[in-house]
């Protein structure tokens, strides 16, 4: 997915400083995003701001939906470039088509992992298709380490298995938890998984205590650790828990994200749909897209590229670490 806003601004993102972890759980609340267009549909986005930029690799967090297109006009998002990281597409209802510049073609359907790798420069068109009526899911990215930031363009489909978890159950689309570890390639440790509770049920699961955890609440009256979170909230939790309670005080299911990975020891700097480490990257990577190098053709889809939004006049410079 593209950040489509007309004035993106830049962020220097990069992990915590050293020391002792917070107490308890950080809760970020989102902010609404359109994606272009008189009838754009609205994201909600919890990655980055200014309270959290990462959590490990995870750079980027929206969340959409349910969504009736029939109102909002659905998902069209043009041909776009990303450089330095890779996207991983995510859906509960709906189904999206995927083109991009390596040369897939692809849907994304609920339950089905897709995850793109545009380390030098890829680039890729979202539509949902007519045979959706209802769109909701999230859309992430993860941002490569500075010895892969260059990768070769890639894309890897999963279709996870649904682990019980004695009071929900678990599709683990990245790394491993619950006793089931997903195949698909990342540069960093890194998790990712759909949690769904059943009414009234508290489960917990086994993490990782080197990892940084987040949980994206979907729907449902959610505690994390005792800390409730309302859903489109994405409640964080610093490295060196061994386990975490996701607790489901709702008398309907609740559904969930669970994010993870150990904190990203780079600084990043991110402007519209790149990633970089300097000013410097982002102005050479918006000069390729403009004039056409680097990030290949995405065939089949009708419609122009997206061009770039300009770049602010000052030089984009660090925000400073979240502390």
């Amino acid at each position: 997915m593209s950040n489509t806003e007309t004035h993106p601004t830049e962020s220097v993102c990069g992990a915590e400083a050293d020391g002792p972890p917070p107490p308890g759980i950080e809760v970020i609340t989102p902010r609404d995003v359109p994606l272009g267009g008189p009838r754009a549909m609205r994201v909600r986005r919890t990655l980055p701001q200014r309270a959290r930029t990462l959590i490990g690799a995870w750079c980027f967090a929206d969340h959409y939906g349910p969504d009736d297109i029939t109102a909002s006009g659905g998902m069209r998002v043009p041909p776009h470039p990303h450089t330095g990281l890779q996207t991983v597409s995510w859906l509960f209802s709906g189904e999206i088509e995927h083109r991009d510049s390596h040369g897939v073609h692809a849907f994304v359907r609920p339950g089905e992992l897709n995850l793109m790798t545009g380390g030098y420069g890829i680039s890729h068109s979202e539509v949902s298709t007519r045979r959706t009526t209802v769109l909701h899911g999230v859309q992430l990215w993860v941002a490569l380490p500075e010895e892969h930031r260059a990768a070769g363009r890639d894309f890897q489909h999963h279709v996870p298995a649904p682990v019980a978890l004695g009071g929900g159950e678990a599709r683990v689309f990245l790394g491993s938890l619950a006793g089931d570890t997903s195949p698909v390639r990342t540069f960093t440790p890194l998790l990712g998984a759909e949690v769904t509770l059943d009414p009234g049920a508290a489960v917990t699961l086994d993490v990782d205590p080197d990892f940084e955890h987040g949980v994206l609440v979907d729907t449902g009256d959610v505690e994390l650790a005792g800390t409730p979170l309302k859903p489109a909230e994405l409640g964080y939790a610093a490295p060196g828990r061994t386990a975490l309670t996701l607790t489901n005080r709702a008398t309907e299911p609740a559904r969930l994200v669970l994010l993870g990975g150990p904190p990203f020891p780079e600084e990043i700097v991110m402007w519209w749909n790149f990633i970089g480490r300097s000013h410097d990257d982002i102005v050479r990577a918006r000069e390729d897209w403009m004039t056409g190098t680097r990030f290949g053709e995405v065939h089949g889809y009708d419609g122009a590229p997206l061009p770039a939004p300009e770049l602010p006049n000052a030089p984009l410079k660090p925000r400073g670490r979240v502390r």
